[in-house]
């Protein structure tokens, strides 16, 4: 069953209570999210993206997973 923006926003937030968060995409499947996190702070890019995905709880893990694609940009704020 395909995650809808929400689902996915609820699950981050759980892992980055104080971040800014933004989840886009319509299909369910293929989707984005921005995430401006503190804790980024002197983390490269992949250690960013790990962290994220390990908040989505192995919702993209398989070809079985719920979320197929997340377009993925992190960053600590300015």
């Amino acid at each position: 069953m395909p995650m809808q923006a929400n689902e996915i926003e609820a699950l981050l937030r759980e892992t980055f209570p104080d971040a800014q968060i933004e989840v886009a995409g319509d299909d369910g499947v293929h989707m984005s999210a921005m995430v401006i996190d503190e804790s980024f702070r002197g983390k490269n890019r992949v250690q960013q993206q790990r962290a994220v995905y390990a908040a989505l709880k192995g919702k993209m893990d398989g070809p079985s997973g719920e979320l197929h694609a997340l377009a993925l940009t992190t960053k600590a704020p300015e």
